[in-house]
């Protein structure tokens, strides 16, 4: 594949992840807790990590949140967005790059919605000055073993179908 080629694809992974984020973030989801979000975005991180590689899935999900902080005008949600986006990229390049013999897809992603759930509780905590706002990351983290269900199944659908009937776009681990 070319670089142009490569670069939209990237440059249409970003898009897409930025509008589903956009729509997640004004969608409003029935469980009362506040800041939950389905993560649903993170299906294109996973998937780009997936057939492009390993940096073009953190700059998808680094520029995803900057995007989002664009389109909704919160810069103190930006910061949470960004550290959970970043240390979940990280954790789904690690648990992808090293751990794939161990872990499918779904684990993968739930490897991501951990990490971004300490990202973001540890902004929280260091903002408000008081580490008490770490009782809420279990129920952070409960919330999150079904949406990384859910992401990790997603990705693996989308991937599976990819490397199928676009091979040619496909990069191999």
């Amino acid at each position: 594949m070319s670089k142009n080629l490569r670069m939209v694809f990237i440059a249409l992974l970003v898009a897409l992840g930025s509008t589903i984020g956009l729509l997640e973030s004004i969608i409003p989801i029935p469980i009362p807790l506040p800041g939950v979000r389905l993560g649903l975005s993170n299906i294109v991180v996973l998937t780009t990590i997936i057939v492009f590689g390993f940096k073009e899935g953190i700059a998808v999900s680094l520029l995803k949140s900057v995007i989002l902080m664009f389109l909704t005008g919160s810069v103190s949600s930006f910061l949470y967005s960004f550290v959970g986006a970043f240390l979940s990229s990280i954790a789904m390049v690690i648990a992808y790059k090293y751990f794939s013999n161990i872990f499918s897809l779904i684990g993968v992603s739930l490897w991501g919605a951990i990490f971004h759930n300490i990202g973001q509780v540890s902004v929280a905590a260091f903002i408000v000055q008081n580490v008490m706002i770490f009782t809420y990351l279990p129920f952070l983290l409960l919330i999150g073993i079904f949406t990384g269900v859910f992401v990790g199944k997603t990705a693996e659908f989308i991937s599976e179908n990819l490397r199928r009937n676009y091979s040619v776009i496909f990069k191999e681990k």
